[in-house]
C-alpha cells in the first residue's frame, strides 16, 4: 500500500510525476512558438497557441468525475497511468504532421494533449494529498513546484537545443519518452484491498459550488487571489523590460529562461523546508516580504537610465526564486482545505482561483506599465507584497487535516469508521 513508503520515495514519486506534465507543456508553450516563428507564421498564428491552455483552466469541470471514480489511491494511480500513456500516443501523433502545413490539426492535437495532461494534473494532486502526511507536505510540495521549474528548463532549453539536431519527429519521440519513464516510480503503488467508504451523495459537478460554502473559503480565496499579485506583474513585464533595456534575444533566453528558471528550481526545493522549519504562517509573511525586496530592486534598476549588465542577474534571481516560493507555499496550504473523496476537485479550484488572478494581474500589469512605466510598476508590486505579508495574519487560518462545510463534521487524519450495511445508509465496498 501507497501509506507504507517511506517520505523520500513518496517525494520521489510527485518528483517524477510534476516533471512528466510539465516539460512537454513547457515544450508546447514555448518552444512551438518559435519553431512557428522560424516557419514564417504570423505573431496572430502564433497567439492562437495560447488555446492550448483552456483545458487547465476548465479541469476543475472533469475533477469530480475522477473523484467520483477513485475511491482508492490505486484508481488514481490508474488514471495516471492511463493518461501519461494516452498523453504520450498524441506527442507522438503530433510528430507525423509538419508544422509548415499541418497547423489545425496539430493545434487540435495539442488541445487534447493538455486535456491528458489536465486529467493527469488532478489524479496526482488528489494523490498527493491522500500519501503526504501533514508533516510531510510541505517537502511534497517542494517536489511539486521543483518538478514544474525544472520541467521548465528542460522543455524550453534543452530541447530547444535538441530541435536542431533532431528535427521536429524525433524530438517529438524522445518527449513522449520522457512523459513515459517518469510513470515509472508509479509501480510502488500496490493494490489496495482495504475497505473504503463510498459517500452516499455522489460527487460530481454539484460537489463544487459545496467548496465555496466550506467555513473561511471566501477568505481563502481572496488570499489564493493576492499572493501572487506581487510577483506575477514583474514576472510578465521582466522580459519586455529587458528588450527596452538593450538586451538581446539570446541574453533574454539565457538570463530569464535557464538562469532564472534554475533559481526557481532551488527556490523551491528551499521553501519545503523553510515552511517547515518556520511554519506556514511566518514563512509566508517572509516569502511576500522577500516578494517585495526583489520587486524593491527591479524598482531601483528601472530607475537608473543605463542598467548595468550585472545588476540584472541577481533580479532575475530574486523574482524567480520569490515566485517559487510563494508557489510551493501556494501548493501546500492548498493541500488543507480539502473534503473527502473530492481531494481533486478542492485542490484544483484552489490552484485555478490562484492562476486566473495570475493572468488577471499580467493582463493589468502591461497597461499599467504604459501609463506610469517600469519603475512605477515593480513600486507597486514592492507595495501590494508588503501588504499581503502585514494581512496574512488575518487571510491566512491554517485548516488542520480535511476542511468541512459549516456545521459539518469530519475527521481529521483517521480513517472514517465504517458501518455494517444493515446499520448505515452507507456502502461499505472493497476493491478487488
Amino acid at each position: 500500500m501507497i501509506s507504507t513508503l517511506n517520505s523520500h520515495k513518496k517525494y520521489g514519486l510527485l518528483l517524477s510525476l510534476y516533471l512528466a506534465q510539465s516539460i512537454p507543456m513547457s515544450f508546447f508553450s514555448t518552444v512551438v512558438p518559435v519553431i512557428m516563428r522560424m516557419e514564417n507564421y504570423s505573431l496572430a498564428s502564433i497567439g492562437m497557441l495560447q488555446l492550448i491552455k483552456v483545458p487547465w483552466i476548465l479541469k476543475f469541470l472533469w475533477a469530480p468525475f475522477i473523484d467520483r471514480a477513485s475511491p482508492t489511491n490505486h484508481h488514481y494511480k490508474r488514471w495516471i497511468i492511463g493518461s501519461e500513456v494516452a498523453y504520450a500516443a498524441v506527442i507522438i501523433a503530433i510528430g507525423f504532421f509538419q508544422l509548415s502545413s499541418d497547423f489545425s490539426t496539430i493545434i487540435v492535437l495539442m488541445i487534447g494533449a493538455f486535456v491528458l495532461s489536465a486529467t493527469q494534473d488532478i489524479a496526482s494532486d488528489a494523490l498527493a494529498v491522500k500519501i503526504l502526511s501533514s508533516g510531510q507536505r510541505s517537502y511534497g510540495n517542494s517536489m511539486q513546484s521543483a518538478g514544474s521549474f525544472m520541467g521548465t528548463l528542460i522543455g524550453s532549453g534543452v530541447l530547444l537545443y535538441l530541435y536542431a539536431v533532431l528535427g521536429w519527429q524525433n524530438l517529438l519521440l524522445v518527449l513522449a519518452g520522457f512523459v513515459l519513464l517518469a510513470i515509472i516510480p508509479l509501480r510502488l503503488i500496490r493494490k489496495d484491498r482495504s475497505t473504503v467508504v463510498i459517500p452516499k451523495k455522489r460527487v460530481g459537478l454539484k460537489s463544487i459550488p459545496g467548496f465555496f460554502r466550506q467555513a473561511g473559503a471566501g477568505r481563502r480565496v481572496l488570499f489564493l487571489s493576492l499572493i501572487y499579485s506581487g510577483l506575477i506583474g514583474m514576472l510578465a513585464m521582466m522580459k519586455p523590460f529587458m528588450v527596452d533595456a538593450g538586451y538581446s534575444v539570446k541574453q533574454i533566453a539565457f538570463i530569464a529562461g535557464i538562469f532564472g528558471t534554475s533559481f526557481g528550481a532551488a527556490g523551491a526545493l528551499l521553501g519545503g523546508h523553510l515552511l517547515h522549519l518556520w511554519g506556514k504562517k511566518k514563512a509566508i509573511r517572509r516569502f511576500a516580504l522577500y516578494g517585495s525586496m526583489a520587486a524593491v530592486f527591479m524598482a531601483v534598476i528601472a530607475f537608473q537610465s543605463t542598467v548595468a549588465n550585472w545588476l540584472i542577474y541577481p533580479a532575475v534571481a530574486l523574482v524567480w526564486s520569490a515566485y517559487a516560493l510563494a508557489s510551493t507555499a501556494v501548493y501546500t496550504i492548498s493541500m488543507e482545505m480539502v473534503r473527502e473523496h473530492t481531494e481533486g476537485t478542492d485542490y484544483s479550484l484552489q490552484i485555478i482561483v490562484s492562476h486566473l488572478s495570475g493572468i488577471l494581474v499580467a493582463i493589468g500589469s502591461g497597461k499599467l506599465a504604459d501609463v506610469i512605466g517600469y519603475s512605477g510598476l515593480f513600486t507597486i508590486e514592492a507595495i501590494i507584497g508588503i501588504s499581503v505579508a502585514l494581512a496574512t495574519p488575518w487571510l491566512y487560518r491554517e485548516v488542520i487535516g480535511t476542511s468541512r462545510p459549516k456545521g459539518v463534521k469530519v475527521h481529521f487524519f483517521h480513517p472514517p469508521v465504517t458501518k455494517t450495511p444493515n446499520s448505515s445508509k452507507e456502502i461499505i465496498k472493497t476493491d478487488k
